[in-house]
């Protein structure tokens, strides 16, 4: 969630200014389409006439003086300002990505990357393509992701917005560590390494900034090796707003975050309300409680007869998002799922949930001859509601219970 001060040109922005073609080695011919390559940089780029050249011509003389055989792509999302011409007039590789979106130019320029390596980065000026060699050394070591870390390197003056330095990223980058377990501290960097190989079988599916998050959070959950080093993020040398939208965007990487984690957006706060709920129904249903001078009765009875119903449906919804995310390969097996269907199956959930049942309608019919003792007529509602609540809520829970079970059978033959 990065956005930089468009006031400030960075170094690699002046460059493009003053460098000419032929400081770079030539760029040869290109290679065939069956060829691999060692290493290929991917820029997205959607109008970045004023940075893209400078960005071109660091990526390329760093390979040259690291002497890897590799390809500058730029995936462009429609540019009208002659980036194109610029990136070709440089010995890049233009892929025309018409689908806008920073996740889909990545996911277009990887896709086109004939490199065995990808780094990527930004074509606005603002990072330092003469680091490759770093991040292809880590690659070499074995790693399958080698983020940058702009907190680790150092962020200069106008590079950073102080809601994005001290809020944003810091925020998002912790969720990624609560939620996931990211071994990362900047999940937003957007100076990143990778094997091409293990990036794409993770199947990425991200259109928008959330690209960022998505590649870091499958990365962890897949389990490929993830390492980090310092980087610098100068300010960018554009001469317009940046594409990034900081509340727009950063909700949208919250919305991943959440989306992507079944436990912390339905099971832990599920668990959380239903013992509450559980806490204040066995607490109220023997009589009303005073604490003070406030006294407690059937109405906070009732609250928390809906607190256990509505946390048993967010635990309900938990396992469903869960089986149907790992059914199709959004998240990887769950040890834990195993033993769930291991011994929880219909036959269970049905037994259960028509005792429930049962045990509800007792209840019901229970309060009715309650009710004929009276001969049908005026109830005093605190004894009457103490019969009547707990039997509401067995009723419901035990056809939550039944329809859940045939419904989770339904996923899990999605899975066998």
């Amino acid at each position: 969630m990065t956005n930089r001060d468009p006031g400030v040109a960075s170094p690699a922005a002046t460059a493009v200014q003053t460098a000419k073609v032929t400081s770079l080695p030539p760029a040869g011919t290109q290679p065939s389409e069956s060829a691999q390559l060692q290493l290929s940089v991917v820029m997205p780029c959607l109008n970045e006439s004023l940075t893209l050249g400078g960005c071109i011509e660091q990526a390329r003389a760093a390979m040259a003086r690291l002497g890897i055989e590799g390809e500058v792509v730029v995936a462009d999302n429609g540019s009208t300002d002659g980036s194109q011409a610029i990136a070709e007039a440089l010995g890049a590789r233009v892929v025309p990505i018409e689908q806008r979106g920073y996740g889909s130019a990545l996911r277009g320029g990887i896709a086109g990357a004939r490199g065995r390596y990808v780094v990527m980065a930004d074509s606005d000026g603002s990072y330092d393509f003469s680091q490759l060699g770093d991040f292809v050394s880590k690659l070499d070591e074995g790693y399958d992701l080698v983020m940058g870390n702009r907190f680790l390197g150092g962020i200069r003056p106008g590079a950073m917005p102080p809601l994005h330095r001290y809020l944003g990223n810091p925020v998002l980058s912790w969720l990624g560590r609560l939620f996931f377990k990211c071994p990362v501290g900047d999940t937003q960097c957007g100076l990143r390494g990778f094997r091409k190989e293990a990036i794409e079988k993770l199947d990425l599916q991200s259109l928008g900034m959330e690209f960022a998050s998505e590649m870091v959070v499958k990365s962890t959950l897949f389990r490929l090796r993830i390492a980090e080093i310092p980087t610098v993020l100068s300010p960018d040398g554009r001469d317009r707003p940046p594409h990034l939208r900081s509340w727009r965007d950063g909700w949208r990487h919250l919305r991943f975050l959440l989306l992507y984690s079944p436990r912390w957006l339905f099971l832990y706060p599920g668990i959380t309300v239903f013992i509450l709920g559980l806490a204040i129904f066995a607490w109220l249903l023997p009589g009303p409680r005073a604490i003070g001078r406030v006294t407690f009765d059937i109405h906070t009875l009732l609250f928390g007869a809906t607190a256990i119903l509505a946390g048993f449906q967010s635990i309900n919804f938990a396992v469903f998002s869960r089986i149907f995310a790992t059914t199709e390969g959004l998240l990887p097996e769950d040890e834990m799922l195993q033993r769930f269907y291991r011994y929880v199956n219909l036959e269970v959930g049905l037994i259960v949930g028509a005792a429930l049942v049962l045990a509800g309608a007792g209840m019901w019919v229970f309060g009715l001859s309650y009710w004929q003792s009276y001969h049908f007529g005026p109830l005093d509602p605190e004894k009457t509601l103490r019969i009547v609540i707990p039997g509401l809520v067995s009723l419901t829970l035990g056809i939550q219970i039944i329809l859940s079970s045939f419904f989770l059978s339904l996923l899990g033959m999605g899975r066998k």
